[in-house]
C-alpha cells in the first residue's frame, strides 16, 4: 500500500484520485514509496502483470483535447484494442526546478514523420524520415576497437573467420531491435527504464558497470583518433596532443545538434562515407581473392585453426556487440515524432527503425569486410622479418617497429597503417589514417551521447547541457590522457586487449535488462516479446555472455601471476552474484513465475505503481497527419 501523503504531497495525492482538466509538460507528481509485504524479497511476482488493476479500465488521465489517452487505438472510435504503456521521455516523478536552464538534450526537437497515403505498406519518404538513429548506432560497429579486431582477424586467420563476423553482426542487429522497440513503445530509453524498475542498490551498481563500459570504449576511440593524428603528422604530434585535439573537436562537433538533428545526422553520415571510401580504397588497392572471401563468409568452418584463431573469433564477437550501444539506440529512436496513443504509428515506427538498422549495419558490415580481407590477403602468415625487409627497402621511418625474426606478424591499428605504407606506398598509410580518424572521431561523439543518456537516465540529472557534456566527457577522457602521457604508442595500442576484456565483462548489464523489460507486459503490453523472442533472445544472450567469459578467462590465465589470479577470483564471486541477480529478474519476466517471491503480485520490479497510473504524463503531443 502507498504510504500516507504528508505536507504538500497531499495535494499531489489528491490529484491522483481524479483526472486533471489540464496538464502541462512540467507538472509532475513527487515519487511515493511503497511498503512491500515481504521485506525479504525485492522482486514482485509478475505472473499477473497483464492483469494489472486499473490498467485499461481506469479513468482517463486528462481530457482528450490536451492529453494522450492511456491506450493505443487502431483508429479513432475503436476501443477494442486497449493497452497502457509508460511513455514519458523525462522522469515523470521529478518536480521541475523553477529558475533553471531549460533541460535540453539530443532529442530536444523531434523529426516529424510525413504522411504518405499512396504507399500504405512501404514508403521511402517515411523511411527517409526515420533514417538517422540506426546509422549513429552502427558507428559502434566501426570504432577503432572493431577495426583493430578486423585487421588482427585477417592477419591471424586469413579469410576463415568472416562467417563469425557475419554471425556477430546479425546477432547484434537482433539485439538492437529489442533496444529500439523499448524506446519506441515506452518513450523511455533503457537507462530510464532501469531507473524506474530496479531497486536503488542494483540500480547504482548497474550504472557504475555501464559507465565502466563507456569509459573503456571511449579510451579505445580516443586512442584510435590520437594514433591517426600521430600518423598523419608523421609523428610530430605526440599521442597526448592527439588526445587533447580529439577532446576539443568532440566538444565542437557535439554542439552541431543545436543547428538541427538532421545536420548532426548528416555529419555522422559524412564520417561513415569517409570510412567507406578510405577502407574501400585499401580494398581496391590490395585486390583480395573474391573466391576466398565468399568461402570464408558462407562456410562456417576454420581449417587448421588453433587457440590463437579461436581467441580471435571470440574477440570479434566481443568487439562487435557493445554494451553501451543498447542504451544509445534506445535513446536515439526518441528523436522522431511518434504518437504513442496510436498503435498503428508505433508499429510503423518499429518497422521503419528495423529496416533502417538493417541498412546501417549492412553498410558497417561491408566496411568491416574491407578491413578483414585487406589484411587477410596481404599479411596472412607473414613474419616480422618479411615486413621488416619490405619496410627497409621502402625507406620507411617505421621499419624499426618490426624485429628481424620469424615470428608471425602481430599488427594493431598503428602498425597496420605502417605495414600498408611499406607495401602499397605512403598514400595507403595516409588514407588508412584518415579512415581511422573518422572512425575514432565519430565513435567518440556517439560514446559521449551514450554517457549523457546513461547518466541522465540512471541519476535523473537536470543540469545544463554544457555541464553534462563536460562531466561525462571528463570521466571518460581523463584516464586516456594519463595513459597517453606516460605510455608510448606500442603500449597504448596494447591496452586494447584489456579494454576488450573490460567491455566483455559489462555485456550482461546491457543485454539482460533489455531482454527483461521488452518481455514485461507491464512495460510493453501488446509489444512485449513473444515466446520465440523470449527463448531465442535468452539463448543468444547466454551464448554471447559465455563466449565473452571464455575470452575473459583466457586473458586472465595469460597474465601468469598468482596475485592476479586471487584478485580475479574474488572479483568473480561479486560479479557473478550480481549477474545471477539480474538473470533471476529476467527469468521471472520471461515467465518463470515460480521464481518470484513476495506478496506484491502486480506492481513490477520496483514499487512505483504511480508510473502505471499516470501512464502518459509526458507523452509526445499528437502528430498532425
Amino acid at each position: 500500500m502507498l504510504s500516507p501523503p504528508r505536507g504538500r504531497d497531499k495535494a499531489v495525492h489528491q490529484s491522483l484520485q481524479k483526472p486533471p482538466t489540464a496538464r502541462s509538460r512540467n507538472t509532475m507528481p513527487k515519487k511515493y514509496t511503497l511498503q512491500q509485504s515481504s521485506p525479504s524479497c525485492e522482486l514482485a511476482n509478475v505472473a499477473s502483470l497483464n492483469q494489472f488493476p486499473g490498467q485499461g479500465n481506469g479513468p482517463s488521465m486528462g481530457n482528450s483535447d490536451t492529453d494522450h489517452k492511456a491506450s493505443y487505438e487502431d483508429a479513432p472510435g475503436e476501443h477494442g484494442d486497449v493497452l497502457s504503456t509508460i511513455s514519458s521521455s523525462m522522469n515523470p516523478l521529478q518536480p521541475p526546478a523553477a529558475a533553471e536552464e531549460p533541460f535540453t538534450t539530443y532529442f530536444d526537437s523531434k523529426i516529424p514523420i510525413p504522411e504518405d497515403e499512396t504507399h500504405s505498406c512501404f514508403s521511402f519518404r517515411k523511411l527517409w524520415a526515420f533514417t538517422g538513429p540506426g546509422f549513429l548506432m552502427s558507428i559502434a560497429y566501426l570504432d577503432p576497437g572493431n577495426i583493430e579486431s578486423d585487421l588482427q582477424s585477417g592477419a591471424v586467420a586469413g579469410f576463415k573467420l568472416l562467417w563469425v563476423l557475419l554471425l556477430a553482426t546479425v546477432i547484434g542487429l537482433l539485439l538492437q531491435r529489442l533496444a529500439a522497440r523499448l524506446g519506441v513503445v515506452t518513450g523511455l530509453h533503457l537507462a530510464e527504464v532501469c531507473n524506474r524498475q530496479y531497486q536503488k542498490v542494483p540500480r547504482i551498481i548497474l550504472w557504475l558497470m555501464v559507465e565502466l563500459a563507456i569509459i573503456g570504449s571511449d579510451m579505445q576511440e580516443v586512442i584510435g583518433s590520437a594514433i591517426a593524428i600521430n600518423l598523419l603528422s608523421m609523428g610530430k604530434i605526440p599521442l597526448w596532443g592527439g588526445v587533447l585535439i580529439t577532446i576539443a573537436d568532440t566538444f565542437v562537433f557535439l554542439f552541431l545538434d543545436k543547428y538541427g538533428l538532421r545536420k548532426l545526422e548528416a555529419f555522422f553520415g559524412f564520417l561513415i562515407t569517409i570510412m567507406a571510401l578510405t577502407f574501400g580504397y585499401e580494398y581496391i588497392t590490395v585486390k583480395p581473392s573474391q573466391e576466398k572471401l565468399l568461402q570464408g563468409l558462407f562456410i562456417p568452418y576454420c581449417q587448421n585453426c588453433g587457440t590463437e584463431q579461436l581467441e580471435q573469433a571470440v574477440g570479434i564477437v566481443g568487439a562487435v556487440i557493445m554494451p553501451h550501444n543498447m542504451y544509445l539506440h534506445s535513446a536515439l529512436v526518441k528523436s522522431r515524432q511518434v504518437n504513442r496513443a496510436n498503435k498503428r504509428e508505433v508499429q510503423e515506427a518499429n518497422k521503419y527503425f528495423f529496416i533502417e538498422s538493417c541498412i546501417a549495419l549492412f553498410v558497417s558490415f561491408i566496411i568491416n569486410i574491407f578491413v578483414v580481407t585487406v589484411f587477410a590477403e596481404a599479411f596472412f602468415e607473414k613474419t616480422n622479418a618479411d615486413v621488416s625487409d619490405v619496410c627497409r627497402n621502402a625507406s620507411s621511418p617505421h621499419s624499426s617497429l618490426f624485429p628481424s625474426d620469424n615470428q608471425t606478424l602481430q599488427v594493431d591499428i598503428y602498425k597496420g597503417g605502417v605495414v600498408l605504407g611499406c607495401y602499397f606506398g605512403p598514400a595507403a598509410l595516409y588514407i588508412w589514417a584518415i579512415g581511422i580518424l573518422a572512425a575514432g572521431q565519430s565513435s567518440t561523439m556517439t560514446g559521449t551521447y551514450s554517457g549523457q543518456f546513461v547518466m541522465e537516465g540512471f541519476l535523473n540529472l537536470r543540469w545544463s547541457r554544457f555541464a553534462r557534456v563536460l562531466l561525462t566527457r571528463s570521466i571518460a577522457i581523463t584516464p586516456t590522457l594519463f595513459v597517453a602521457i606516460f605510455q608510448d604508442v606500442e603500449h597504448l595500442t596494447g591496452m586494447n586487449d584489456f579494454l576488450n576484456v573490460l567491455m566483455s565483462l559489462q555485456l550482461p548489464f546491457a543485454l539482460i535488462p533489455v531482454l527483461t523489460f521488452t518481455s514485461l507486459p507491464s512495460v510493453m503490453n501488446d509489444f512485449a516479446n513473444g515466446l520465440f523472442w523470449k527463448v531465442g533472445g535468452g539463448l543468444l544472450i547466454l551464448l554471447i555472455c559465455s563466449i565473452n567469459m571464455y575470452f575473459v578467462v583466457a586473458y586472465v590465465m595469460s597474465l601468469n601471476h598468482m596475485a592476479l589470479y586471487v584478485g580475479a577470483a574474488v572479483l568473480s564471486v561479486v560479479y557473478l552474484s550480481f549477474v545471477a541477480y539480474l538473470s533471476w529478474l529476467c527469468l521471472v519476466a520471461l515467465g518463470a513465475s515460480c521464481l518470484a517471491c513476495g506478496k506484491t503480485r502486480h506492481l513490477g520490479f520496483a514499487a512505483h505503481p504511480e508510473l502505471f497510473l499516470l501512464n502518459n504524463v509526458d507523452a509526445d503531443a499528437p502528430v498532425a497527419r
